[in-house]
């Protein structure tokens, strides 16, 4: 919540400031959006999967999915051009923040022999991806309401021109990463 933003101001954007040696203080790297996606391919098939999905998403974002659609017909996956074929997210602003604290502070703990998230998962850019394999580790989530198990990728968008600069910026707002 806004929590998470005022540590940033007083603990994150210092601490980053005095280790890169920053100039200025808009040269430090913030966090400018989190994209969560979920692709369904079984949607071709049932066309429920899709409000399912969307339902979880909304439940464990606070913000109304978007469907993705088909870019192009891809015949040994049965796709056409404008099936259904996943769902979006785009976090900013106090969602965005009070979604990173609830994944790293609670939901990443409850994963089962949770030893930290990949350390090197980043794009070479300043962004950082990682995977869900269930839907589950959200406390949000009622286990007896889920028809299926899915997983979700998660990509965190910095302003950071480095690795080094955006992981050191995770490490200070939470993240686990592993050793």
């Amino acid at each position: 919540m806004a929590r998470l933003k005022e540590f940033y101001k007083s603990e994150v954007a210092p601490a980053l400031m005095t280790k890169f040696g920053y100039k200025s203080p808009m040269q430090i790297p913030k966090l400018d959006k989190i994209v969560i996606n979920c692709g369904c391919g079984e949607a071709r098939e049932n066309a429920k999967v899709i409000e399912s999905v969307m339902n979880d998403l909304s439940i464990i974002t606070g913000q109304r999915p978007v469907i993705c659609k088909a870019k192009k017909s891809v015949a040994n996956f049965k796709l056409r051009e404008g099936m259904n074929n996943g769902v979006k997210v785009t976090l900013r602003g106090e969602r965005m923040y009070e979604f990173l604290d609830r994944l790293f502070n609670t939901a990443l703990p409850r994963v089962r022999d949770f030893r930290g998230i990949n350390p090197n998962s980043f794009d070479g850019r300043g962004n950082y991806n990682m995977g869900l394999k269930e839907q589950l580790i959200f406390p949000e989530i009622a286990y007896d309401k889920v028809d299926a198990v899915r997983g979700m990728d998660i990509c965190f968008v910095t302003t950071a021109k480095t690795d080094e600069e955006a992981r050191e910026l995770l490490t200070l707002m939470g993240a686990p990463f592993a050793k």
